[in-house]
């Protein structure tokens, strides 16, 4: 019988973005999940960054789990290569699947979609939902914005100060793998 490694779930756009550190980064974080031994569960899309983090996965000899809608298979050309690929019929089901097959969360650059799964993973931590860690790799000051965002619903009482603390930012690479392997040991 063959165990489950740990899992980190990824979010992140399917599309480029303008900068080549965006991609740069999804190559890193690929290899650094494979050499660490922890499976990519992800959005199951073969473009963008979601794409460009599952190839280094399984070029560097890593383990995928992706889980993509019906309705986004044409869309996000869904990578049927995978070690595990599930096809879901909404958004909420992926949401739910990548989550429950994770054990830790990370976010690079995104947009709307990655931002959905990103505050609902961290409004469910809020609750007591989960304790997963939920991980912020800020490429390029990529999301100086959000943080910022954060800190403003904080100090105009939208949240307690506690909301910061279940969002752990890490500014490159080594920052990630170092909270990932405090998290998952």
């Amino acid at each position: 019988m063959s165990l489950i490694p740990k899992s980190v779930c990824v979010y992140c756009g399917s599309r480029p973005g303008a900068r080549p550190g965006y991609m740069q980064s999804a190559d890193a974080t690929g290899q650094m999940l494979a050499r660490n031994g922890w499976r990519l569960v992800y959005g199951a899309g073969d473009v963008g960054l979601m794409g460009r983090v599952a190839q280094s996965v399984q070029e560097a000899g890593g383990k995928t789990f992706g889980v993509i809608p019906t309705h986004l298979v044409a869309m996000e050309v869904g990578r049927t290569s995978l070690d595990s690929y599930v096809i879901t019929e909404t958004m909420h089901e992926r949401k739910k699947v990548m989550f429950m097959n994770a054990d830790a969360i990370v976010m690079l650059p995104g947009g709307a979609g990655s931002l959905d799964e990103f505050f609902e993973a961290v409004t469910w931590r809020q609750l007591g939902l989960h304790g997963k860690p939920v991980i912020l790799l800020n490429v390029e000051g990529y999301w100086d914005g959000l943080i910022a965002m954060v800190d403003t619903i904080i100090r105009e009482g939208f949240a307690d100060a506690s909301l910061r603390d279940y969002i752990t930012v890490a500014a490159g690479l080594e920052d990630l793998e170092a909270a990932l392997r405090s998290a998952l040991s």
